[in-house]
């Protein structure tokens, strides 16, 4: 007879206490070896794929696709030989007890194997440097399986670019974007050298069709009250990563008091900086935006004015000597706050790099949680939806956070003359209880000073 061992929904590292099962990888009576993907979960952070601990086939699927357990729950049972797999339980409750030398403990950094993200190595930084004040949930060994190191810590080497200035895509791509009215760089790419394929292409033109086919069956017809009852209400349930970032919110806005400032600035410089790099031969193949100068900037200005790369911790504030910078991302998934690990150290090719490689994964939705640990200060770019500026809330562990308006032409005063000008406006919102108003005001003046003069980056 076939000794099951049982698999328990483990805690990936993040200290979370739950998950939802998004899709099994395997069915019943497939044969499996250690470290095969067995299923794919969604955290409150990420969606990860969990390895096999064991070999064996798979004799019970015990939670179904769609379902959120908590960590620790048996939600897999693999026969320790191959046999006709066992009848799989009703419900979770009914599957039988698993034997304690048998439990499979927590296993910690289980990843994605293929789409692991890929980070080049860093001079004297060979293990990211993670913020002692998050809280982060101590990890636990694996009883069964070899520890596995996380995918994202292991250094690799970027790939050449490709020599393009263009969004990357083949010809054939490009000629069905044309014919489709698609602009290939509102498409999220998901090629191996960060290149628009055919799959992203299709994958973009179907969700535009449905949003387009969408729109005008929107509005159902009256045949309700318009109370709670009324069968024309869609009711969404809060999970993943929407639950998780509605609790952080609230966390941030009713604990720590915010001040916000704001600066018109002229980036005239900037723009014709960002040109002249996108022609450059050191920066071929490389997507280069405004964002790129703005994270340079906000990495200099930190550094002038220590106390915004800090945390507050109610006894004393931890002044930290590295920057990793967060990104907010707009994913499918929801808000995401990935962040660079020691940005503080990349030149602007490398920084561009990562600022790529950042928005690739978070829009393929394969952003791990050790790449949202940690986070030391964070912008956000709104001004790519078009918008002027706004009020952010503060990322919790932090105290500051940039929002990067949308750059336009404008009417400026500039040696007494009106001419135009590209102009865009930062917000910045910051814990007071750090941040004193004269601190936030010659951060902002010295970020708003880089977008000015880049060059000023030299000195």
């Amino acid at each position: 007879m076939s000794k099951l061992s049982y698999f328990n929904l483990p805690d990936v590292g993040e200290g979370l206490t739950e998950a939802e099962i998004v899709s099994w990888k395997v069915k019943l009576g497939d044969t499996v070896a250690i470290n095969d993907v067995l299923v794919e979960i969604e955290t409150a952070k990420s969606i990860v794929e969990l390895p096999s601990p064991y070999a064996g086939m798979v004799a019970q699927l015990m939670v179904a696709e769609g379902d959120t357990v908590d960590v620790g729950t048996p939600i897999i049972a693999i026969g320790s030989e191959v046999s006709a797999p066992a009848a799989a339980p009703a419900a979770v409750s009914a599957a039988p007890a698993a034997p304690e030398d048998d439990v499979m403990k927590p296993l910690v950094g289980s990843g994605p194997k293929a789409d692991a993200v890929k980070r080049r190595p860093r001079v004297g930084s060979p293990t990211a440097v993670v913020s002692p004040v998050t809280d982060v949930a101590p990890a636990a060994p694996a009883a069964k399986a070899p520890a596995q190191v996380p995918a994202s810590s292991i250094p690799t080497q970027v790939k050449p670019a490709p020599k393009s200035n263009r969004v990357l895509a083949k010809p054939p791509v490009r000629k069905a974007a044309k014919d489709l009215g698609i602009d290939l760089n509102e498409v999220s790419a998901t090629g191996l050298r960060g290149e628009v394929t055919k799959k992203d292409l299709l994958s973009y033109q179907d969700q535009r069709t449905a949003e387009q086919d969408g729109a005008g069956t929107f509005w159902a017809p009256a045949t309700g009250s318009g109370l709670a009852d009324d069968p024309r209400i869609e009711r969404i349930k809060v999970k993943g990563v929407r639950k998780a970032t509605a609790k952080a919110m609230v966390e941030s806005a009713f604990s720590a008091p915010h001040v916000s400032i704001f600066v018109d600035v002229d980036a005239s410089r900037t723009m014709e900086f960002v040109k002249r790099l996108k022609v450059s031969r050191d920066f071929e193949g490389i997507k280069v935006s405004p964002l790129l100068i703005l994270a340079k900037a906000v990495i200099w200005a930190a550094a002038r004015n220590p106390s915004v790369n800090a945390t507050w911790t109610g006894d004393e504030i931890i002044i930290k000597h590295f920057m990793n910078l967060g990104i907010a991302a707009a994913t499918p998934r929801g808000l995401m706050v990935p962040n660079i690990k020691d940005a503080q150290n990349l030149s602007l090719k490398e920084l561009a790099i990562a600022l790529n490689l950042l928005a690739t994964t978070a829009r393929a939705g394969k952003t791990q949680p050790a790449d949202m640990q940690g986070g030391s200060l964070t912008v956000t770019n709104i001004g790519a939806l078009g918008i002027d500026t706004g009020t952010p809330i503060i990322n919790p562990g932090e105290v500051a956070i940039v929002a990067f308006g949308t750059i336009k032409l404008k009417p400026w005063v500039l040696d007494g003359e009106v001419i135009p000008r590209w102009i865009t406006t930062l917000g910045g919102s910051f814990d007071h209880r750090v941040v004193d108003g004269d601190l936030s005001a010659r951060f902002m003046a010295d970020v708003a000073a880089i977008l000015e003069e880049p060059a000023l980056l030299l000195d």
